[in-house]
Formats: C-alpha cells, structure tokens, sequence
C-alpha cells in the first residue's frame, strides 16, 4: 500500500506550522480508509481490498476556507499609569474612582487650586513666564489653549530668530522686535537669541495674555506664569482606574493611575506566531456571555515579555508579546469593565476554492491525491488548504455539483 504524503498548503505564514501535525493526522486517518482505491488500469477504483470500507458520497461545493486560531486575551481599558504631582502643597481634592477627565477639566486640586489635564507629548518642565521663551512645553499650552477656545495670537515661524526678554520686562506688544525674521541680521552680541525649531512654539504676548483669560476662568490665579506643576499633561482624556493619595497629603508624591478611556482587548501571544498578525487585521472576540464582538488589531508589541507565574495560567513563565486589539462593537461590553475573552484569529484565508471532505481524498500509486467518482472513476486533484475537516481541491473535471465518494 502507497504511504500517502501531505501537499497541502495549510499552514500559518510567518510563524509555526500551526495546522501541519493537524493536516497529517486528517490524511492518515482518511488514508487508513480510502488509499486502498487504487486506479486500475481500466481507470476504475480497485475496491477488493476495501470492501469493509463504509463509504458516502458527498458534493463538491464553493467557499472560503481559513486557517483560525483563538487565544485567550483580557478586556480591560488597557495599561495604567502613575500620576505623580509636581509642586508643594497639600492635596484637597480627587476624583473618584472611574471619573473621566478632558481636556481642560481639574484632575486634581492642591491648595484649593485645580490642576487641569492638557493634552500632549512634552510636560512642563520649567516656569514659563519670560516674553519668547521658546520651546516644545510652550507649544503644549499654546496647543491646548487654542482647542480650548483661546485666541493666542500669530506664533513665530520654524527659523524665525526670537531673543527672549527678562521676566520682570513690560509685556512686550506682538510684532515688535522680540522676534527677528531669520533671514536678517542676527541680534547684537549682548543679546541672547535663539532659532524658533519646528515643533516649538514662542511666549509671545498674545499668548500670556490667553494664559491669563484661562487661569481666571478655571479659578487660578491670573498672572499668566505657569510652573512645572500647575497643569497635568496626558496623551488624551483619562478614566481614573485608582486613587492612592488621601486628603492632606503632600502634593508632590504618586497621586493616582489614570488609563484610556476606551474598552480594549489585549492578547499574550507566542512570538513565533506574532508574524501573521498584523495592524488592521479583523478578529472576533468572544464575551463571557458567548456573545461576540468584532474587533482590529492596532499594535503587536515589539518587546517580549515572561509571562508571570504567579498567575497561574498556562502561560506562565513563557515569552510572549501582547497584541492589542480596539473593538468595533462597543455596545456589547457597555456593561464590563474588564474580562476574559477568547479571540479569534485568522492568519490565511482562501475565498471560493472548491472544497470536499478530507476522507474523500485518495493517495494516488503513481503519487499525489485523487477523488472517487460515484462512478468508480478516479480523478487527480491538486489540493491547497486544510481547514476543519474540508481540504482546497483543484483539477481537471471537478467543479461545485460533482459528486464524489467519502467515508462515511
């Protein structure tokens, strides 16, 4: 009896051979049945030897196969991270836990002044009070004020040469000679100016006297200096996941762990299989209640983390790389703030292939794989993907209709 040989393409691109240990032992068991249906030479199956054999006929059909895998993930609202408070004082007053904070909106309050939540890359790491002082912490509150309403005035071009006044100088009026155009001559030696760079943004007068508006309106006080620690800069809004500092405490120390405001799923995942996952790719995520959710990849990390082993999963210890994944459907966790959930991945999918039962395939004596006829005419085949129970065949009088034999 010929020793059937796998050359299918079911397999997982980029990491293991997920489906390959599967694919084999669906052929050997398949060829355990039907390889003994030999061709002869009058083109009909041989059954002498397989009439113990029960067979059925099954129908050649059209659809997608795919090869799936599901892992299980956590729904949560993603990673927290630590609010530290950057000025003296005594802490008076904190959101509660789940509070969402915007833009704009106290986060906080020490000594009964609130600190508001700006949105940005680059904190405050210095006084902002001297007329042009430049910087990529100024364009974070020039940024902000603007969203916020704010009219802060023309800014400086990227190149533009700006010498900084002294900060007990008289506001100096926008448009005078605090800003240099770069193209002219650069300002005397007593002077010390500096180049306005791309991403950078200028105190100009304009926009200390916006500051100015804005602290009188959100209850600060009006001098239009702001310190290092009188705003609170986060990539975006925040949801307020725990609160560890108390009434009273001194205002410099860890404060709070804030996250994103929106539900995502997040999935430990085997390195090697990490390759065929991709930003954009669509996944299924199944909910404890067995509903389930559309969701997109949106990062497949870069840095490989063990598992912890405390934790008691399956996991534990091993290296893994999460996957992070935003729901389409949100409606169906607007009841859960966190979870376990299944995910659902698909690493290859092959649309209208033909398709038959992998016990329909035949191991060929002169090599390869076939199908039976109800007929008792044996047809070769090319075969593609394996995928739950069904294999992608391809070959010269099969088509979606013709009959076929399997076991049953």
């Amino acid at each position: 009896m010929k020793t059937s040989k796998d050359t299918g393409t079911g397999r997982r691109p980029g990491g293991r051979r997920l489906v390959v240990s599967v694919v084999a032992s669906a052929v050997v068991v398949a060829s355990a049945f039907t390889v003994t249906a030999w061709q002869k030479d009058d083109g009909k199956a041989d059954s002498a030897k397989g009439d113990a054999v029960r067979t059925a006929t099954a129908v050649v059909t059209r659809s997608d196969l795919s090869n799936a895998r599901t892992l299980d993930g956590n729904l949560g609202y993603g990673r927290a991270t630590t609010v530290k408070g950057g000025r003296p004082g005594l802490i008076t007053w904190l959101p509660p836990t789940g509070a969402t904070v915007k833009r704009g909106e106290p986060l906080y309050r020490v000594d009964n002044v609130p600190v508001p939540v700006f949105y940005g890359g680059t904190p405050l790491y210095r006084t902002l009070e001297a007329r042009g002082t430049t910087g990529p912490d100024v364009k974070t509150v020039a940024d902000n004020l603007r969203e916020l309403g704010y009219d802060i005035g023309a800014q400086p071009a990227a190149g533009t040469w700006v010498t900084p006044e002294p900060a007990t100088s008289e506001p100096v009026p926008s448009g005078t000679s605090s800003a240099v155009p770069a193209s002219s001559a650069a300002p005397s030696p007593s002077a010390t100016p500096v180049q306005v760079k791309r991403g950078d943004a200028v105190l100009t007068a304009a926009l200390v006297a916006a500051v100015k508006r804005w602290q009188t309106a959100t209850g600060m006080p009006a001098t239009g200096v702001l310190g290092a620690g009188d705003i609170a800069v986060l990539s975006g809004a925040v949801r307020v996941d725990g609160v560890q500092a108390q009434l009273a405490d001194a205002a410099d120390g860890t404060l709070m762990t804030v996250t994103s405001t929106t539900k995502s799923v997040t999935v430990p995942v085997d390195p090697d299989e990490a390759g065929s996952m991709k930003r954009g790719d669509a996944v299924t995520v199944t909910l404890p209640d067995d509903s389930t959710a559309r969701g997109t990849i949106t990062a497949v990390g870069a840095t490989v983390r063990t598992g912890d082993a405390s934790s008691g999963d399956d996991t534990a210890g091993q290296p893994r790389l999460t996957v992070g994944i935003a729901l389409r459907d949100t409606a169906a966790v607007r009841g859960l703030n966190s979870a376990p959930v299944r995910v659902r991945f698909t690493s290859e999918t092959h649309k209208g292939v033909l398709t038959v039962p992998v016990g329909a395939l035949l191991a060929l004596r002169e090599g390869g794989y076939g199908v039976q006829l109800p007929s008792g005419r044996l047809v070769a085949v090319k075969t593609g993907m394996f995928s739950k129970g069904l294999v992608e065949v391809s070959g010269a009088g099969i088509s979606a209709g013709t009959k076929v034999v399997t076991t049953s």
